[in-house]
């Protein structure tokens, strides 16, 4: 005797910060689980007794909400998270203006049996971890940026001037005690400076950690290619890969440079059509990456300096750079989809920049690998510079051995690589 399959329920969960609401409908959105407030210590025990492997379940997307995804999902059909601005539209547009924890879950398990749920995409651990991360360096960076300023803004008071090199440095300790300010002053000025080293050990540890991060799944990988690009280093490459995830969720560099908020708004009625600023409307560190690298490309990369400087001529300099990181990342959509190098890479500055992340790296990091062998296998892998045997100019060149060798070694260090 077969057994029928247990009808599909569309469940909805309104999740605060200590507790929240489910509800739900089935197919003809009648009621088959009246809304009822959980608080989160006993959901866990709730969902593993009444959630059935058949539902579908909705929750809007806060600051616990992937959390949240991680736990229910193994034990439904399919979990979605919702955009809550778009669903606040749909909410608007729909002139629904009851708002209680009911009427929320409900709202959304009806939007839920319609189809009409606008998904966030639920990023993998590792994407999590590294935002994560990398949120947490931007928040040290800033703090260290206030304790500079303060101490700055000590000398500007006093008319003062700084000591030559970096005024922060542990050499210039005594400067900065020897200072004709008054004891309360002093104090505060001995504090930011036991701040900023504290942040200085911290930052180090973070960098640390990123470069291990760097060597591992899935950023290995992917990490080459972005590296390639003039304007990338370690941790801008990082940020766009975060940012990114999985760049196969875009079919187009059109619908990344929309997901990363560089793309111009635009007004099309009639016989109107204008375009306006940025939407600025994606995630926020993708832009600070892309306008970080794409001044320091057209600082040090013939091809984008032209471009920049041509730009210039017609539009703010800010403007242009802008136009610059709209490029970079249409750049960074083709090589990362494709695997393939960049149109205009200098094999020499791509092996450079390789040698450099390599000399950040342990030897156990770079798979027993000297940091040239690390190099060329990361050329190899982007199929440049075949021809290269060197880097550098004068005296500080350095040696690119042939591929030959790093499959040698790699053998030898139970990594075996082609060497075709």
């Amino acid at each position: 005797m077969t057994i029928p399959a247990p009808p599909i329920r569309y469940l909805a969960v309104d999740l605060h910060k200590h507790y929240l609401v489910i509800g739900g409908l089935d197919a003809q959105l009648n009621s088959v689980l009246a809304p009822k407030r959980l608080t989160l210590e006993a959901w866990p025990a709730w969902a593993k007794a009444h959630l059935w492997p058949s539902d579908h379940l909705v929750v809007e997307s806060t600051s616990n909400a992937f959390d949240f995804y991680d736990q229910v999902a193994p034990l439904v059909g399919r979990v979605v998270v919702a955009n809550p601005a778009k669903i606040a539209l749909i909410a608007l547009i729909a002139s629904t203006r009851v708002k209680t924890d009911k009427a929320d879950t409900l709202w959304l398990a009806r939007l839920l049996v319609a189809g009409l749920i606008p998904e966030v995409w639920v990023p993998p651990a590792p994407v999590r971890e590294l935002r994560s991360l990398l949120a947490h360096r931007q928040r040290l960076v800033q703090s260290r940026t206030r304790l500079r300023n303060r101490l700055h803004s000590v000398l500007h008071r006093h008319q003062l001037a700084a000591p030559e090199g970096d005024p922060f440095a542990p050499a210039q300790r005594s400067f900065w005690a020897q200072l004709a300010v008054s004891p309360t002053e002093q104090l505060r000025v001995r504090h930011d400076l036991a701040g900023l080293d504290h942040l200085a050990t911290q930052l180090d540890e973070l960098q640390a950690e990123l470069e291990r991060l760097s060597t591992v799944a899935p950023w290995a990988e992917r990490l080459p290619y972005v590296l390639q690009l003039p304007g990338f280093g370690l941790v801008l490459a990082l940020t766009l890969l975060a940012g990114i995830g999985d760049i196969t969720r875009f079919p187009g560099a059109k619908e990344l440079v929309g997901y990363a908020g560089l793309g111009s708004s635009v007004h099309a009625s009639g016989k109107t059509h204008r375009t306006g600023k940025l939407t600025k409307s994606g995630r926020r560190e993708m832009r600070w990456a892309l306008v970080e690298a794409a001044w320091r490309a057209v600082d040090n990369h013939p091809t984008w300096k032209d471009r920049f400087e041509r730009l210039k001529a017609r539009m703010p300099a800010n403007q242009a750079i802008v136009a610059i990181a709209h490029q970079l990342l249409i750049a960074l959509w083709h090589v990362l989809s494709k695997h393939e190098a960049d149109r205009q890479a200098d094999p020499e500055k791509v092996a450079a920049k390789f040698l450099r992340w390599a000399g950040q790296l342990t030897a156990e990091q770079r798979g027993g690998l000297t940091t040239g062998q690390f190099a060329r296998l990361h050329l190899h892998q982007l199929q440049l510079g075949e021809d290269l045997t060197q880097v550098g100019r004068g005296s500080r060149k350095r040696r690119l051995p042939p591929l030959a060798e790093v499959a040698a070694q790699a053998a030898q260090a139970a990594a075996p690589v082609s060497s075709t």
